[in-house]
């Protein structure tokens, strides 16, 4: 979670665990000596190459119905492109499919694909540039539904018959908000000059289908409706390419209507539609579900503040409802639940925090207690049903809290077995129909992502599928990333951090440090840490420089149960950089870090984090790095009112203002500088503005980068820019926290 998106110690004596490399990442292990050299010698320019160093990460996994083959969408050249490949997983073989990447035509170059599935008899649909193409069994590609635009979502319905898909409206006057969701069906054994059938839609392009799901037995359509009619439109007015532009979007912010959701199904037969009222349609909806034999729906909601979980069951025929499960909780504040059909249909699965960690439940009826399937000081991400073996699978922190490793209990409950291998890293599932293999995606603090394939069959195996990275990245030496924990200076709450040290790492030499990027859920072993922002090649950069980097999981952050994050209500820019600060002391005691020289940075909630950090905690950092700062939570998404509580009540407007940047901005004493994009619509460029004029009434120095025309994910908006923004970074910190005088 976060502002706009989202184990243990003893005393100061923190624990230091070293990820072991797996297997296939043993090939990351350097020719360099890592005891001559502090880290990687490129330089930012080269580390943020066209060719990518690191590879390019496999995408879109999506398995044949066959359960034998996954596609999967790779540049094995490390270019940007992504063309679609096949892996077989009897025989081994991998296969590049299409040669899109090599075409010279920019605009194919610029579109890219973006997704892909399988149709049977060697026959494969993608998506290229929001157009449907498909591609036969003798390699031609054809494009279809050529009247159609911002095709996607594709799905094979379970009897191989037709493929579903999402487009944007064909009529769109304005062509200024947005561009609709129009669910239609295509007949997989139609002729491709043979169009689609229109099976959900609105004239209305703030009225449209979010997501779908095919019926077990391909007859009906489950599907979200969402309808952005009653939310503000807002003008965002921006220079860029020598004049005045205008980014209108539709956005709310606290207080304000909010996308309102209906569940509905459809038959493919009829084209008939019903759908689900639910009490209060403000509500968000998180999952829903059809069950096996079609006659029943779940609708998993919460009201806006996700303090109280309900799941309403239907009656598809009739659309008879009842409450199966409601749980109030005041101080909630992560909407982590997910729920599915137990195997034969015999109630639900719910994956919930209610007894303080997110685990995994079964209730049969409504209103009874759920039996607990599994349980410990761990937490569950996700999970799917194996109903054919009684198995559910689930990825989890079971073994540290960076981890995601995948597992599988009996749906009875028993003994959790580890289904990935022994490594630490992070894996992600895209599990075959029958849950025979999985399509895993997997990387680590010292191997790239990469697509390996399990057999269910025998647990702790893979076969590598891809090999992403270039001959030279194998020739660095890179950073030695390891995990610490220590407690909270203010409450004693046992914090965990990732820190990334020199190869050459001296145990007895203080260092500068950067603490970031700061956000929640920002504790994780994969290559970079986190995946939201490019910054893997900074932080390396920083750490071959003589820095130290380090990241804790704040208050609010998934993975160490209720009582870590729900201390965070209330409380942005609190207690999470307080928990920072932890980080710091622990360095400084443990003789690592020099107090003088302690930099930090991060963007949208973690721009929130380091302006509060410099303005509540002066002399603690000698600069910071604000990104896209939200400065203002009143121009927040409501979303944010799980943290944030409403713009309402006898506390307000002082509980708003004491977790805004902007209010609390007049401490700020150290050095700040401001990275910002013109255009961005998730925290508004103006807030920036307003914060840079309260600071030069004050006469408070600071620097600002203003990106022309840039959204929120500054440093994801093309190499150049990237490497400019991560270059203004590095000479900042370098004058104003290694270098400081």
């Amino acid at each position: 979670m976060g502002m706009f998106g989202f184990f243990r110690s003893a005393g100061m004596a923190a624990v230091l665990f070293l990820a072991t490399a797996s297997p296939a990442a043993a090939e990351g292990a350097t020719a360099t000596d890592a005891g001559a050299v502090a880290g990687t010698t490129l330089s930012i320019g080269e580390l943020y190459r066209d060719k990518s160093l690191i590879g390019t990460t496999p995408e879109g996994y999506s398995w044949a119905p066959d359960n034998d083959t996954v596609l999967f969408l790779w540049n094995d050249e490390g270019y940007s492109f992504r063309d679609v490949w096949a892996y077989s997983a009897r025989t081994g073989e991998k296969t590049r499919l299409t040669f899109l990447g090599r075409d010279s035509d920019p605009e194919v170059q610029q579109a890219g694909i973006a997704q892909a599935v399988m149709l049977g008899e060697g026959r494969v649909a993608f998506t290229l540039g929001g157009q449907l193409h498909i591609r036969e069994a003798d390699g031609s590609i054809s494009p279809v539904e050529t009247d159609k635009r911002a095709i996607r979502k594709l799905a094979v319905s379970p009897d191989g018959k037709w493929l579903a898909f999402v487009s944007g409206n064909p009529v769109d006057t304005r062509n200024r908000v947005t561009l609709g969701g129009v669910l239609w069906v295509r007949s997989i054994g139609e002729r491709s000059d043979i169009a689609a059938r229109r099976l959900v839609s609105s004239d209305d392009p703030k009225v449209y289908v979010q997501d779908y799901e095919w019926a077990s037995d391909g007859k009906a359509i489950t599907f979200q409706q969402s309808d952005d009619r009653a939310m503000p439109e807002r003008d965002i007015y921006f220079y860029a390419d020598g004049e005045l532009q205008n980014n209108r979007v539709i956005r709310a912010f606290p207080g304000d209507e909010t996308t309102r959701a209906l569940v509905g199904m459809v038959s493919i037969a009829s084209g008939e539609i019903r759908f689900f009222d639910r009490p209060d349609p403000k509500h968000h909806v998180w999952d829903y579900g059809l069950s096996g034999d079609g006659e029943r729906l779940f609708i998993s909601g919460s009201d806006l503040e996700a303090k109280e979980h309900t799941i309403y069951l239907y009656d598809t025929a009739t659309g008879e409802r009842e409450t199966f499960y409601q749980l109030r909780e005041p101080r909630h504040l992560r909407p982590d639940w997910q729920v599915d059909w137990a195997p034969g249909d015999d109630g639900l699965i719910i994956l919930t925090d209610r007894d303080g960690w997110l685990q995994l439940y079964h209730q049969r009826q409504a209103g009874e207690t759920p039996r607990q399937i599994t349980q410990g000081e761990w937490e569950i991400e996700g999970f799917a049903v194996d109903r054919a073996t009684n198995s559910l699978y689930f990825t989890a922190n079971k073994s540290h809290l960076a981890d995601r490793q995948i597992y599988r209990v009996p749906f009875t409950g028993g003994e959790v077995e580890r289904v990935s291998g022994a490594a630490p890293g992070t894996h992600q599932p895209v599990y075959s129909p029958d849950f025979s293999r999985i399509a895993d995606w997997y990387s680590s603090d010292t191997m790239p992502p990469e697509l390996f394939v399990i057999d269910t069959a025998r647990p702790g195996t893979a076969e590598r599928v891809t090999r992403s990275p270039q001959p030279d990245f194998y020739e660095q030496t890179w950073a030695d990333t390891r995990y610490v924990e220590f407690p909270s200076h203010v409450d004693g709450m046992n914090l965990v951090a990732r820190l990334s040290v020199p190869a050459n790492f001296d145990p007895n030499r203080r260092y500068p440090v950067i603490v970031g990027s700061v956000y929640s859920d920002a504790v994780r072993n994969q290559w970079g840490g986190r995946r939201s922002h490019p910054t893997w090649g900074l932080d390396q950069y920083l750490v071959s420089q003589g820095y130290l980097v380090i990241s804790v999981n704040v208050r609010g952050s998934w993975g160490q149960g209720r009582d870590h994050n729900q201390t965070q209500l209330h409380s942005y820019g609190e207690t999470d950089i307080n928990d920072l600060e932890s980080g710091v002391r622990y360095l400084i005691a443990e003789g690592h870090a020099d107090p003088d020289r302690i930099g930090i940075w991060g963007s949208s909630y973690g721009g929130l984090m380091t302006i509060m950090s410099l303005a509540k905690k002066p002399g603690v950092y000698a600069a910071g790095i604000a990104g896209a700062p939200a400065t203002n939570v009143w121009h927040a998404y409501p979303s944010q009112m799980w943290i944030m509580g409403p713009p309402e009540g006898d506390d307000m407007p002082e509980r708003y203002e004491a977790q805004s940047a902007l209010y609390q901005s007049a401490g700020i004493e150290d050095p700040l500088m401001i990275i910002h994009g013109s255009r961005d619509p998730v925290v508004l460029y103006s807030d920036t503005i307003a914060l840079a004029e309260a600071m030069i009434e004050r006469e408070q120095m600071f620097e600002l980068v203003t990106l022309p025309g840039a959204h929120h994910g500054w440093d994801l908006e093309g190499l150049p820019q990237t490497r400019f923004s991560f270059r203004k970074m590095v000479e900042f910190f370098d004058r104003n926290v290694k270098n400081r005088k």
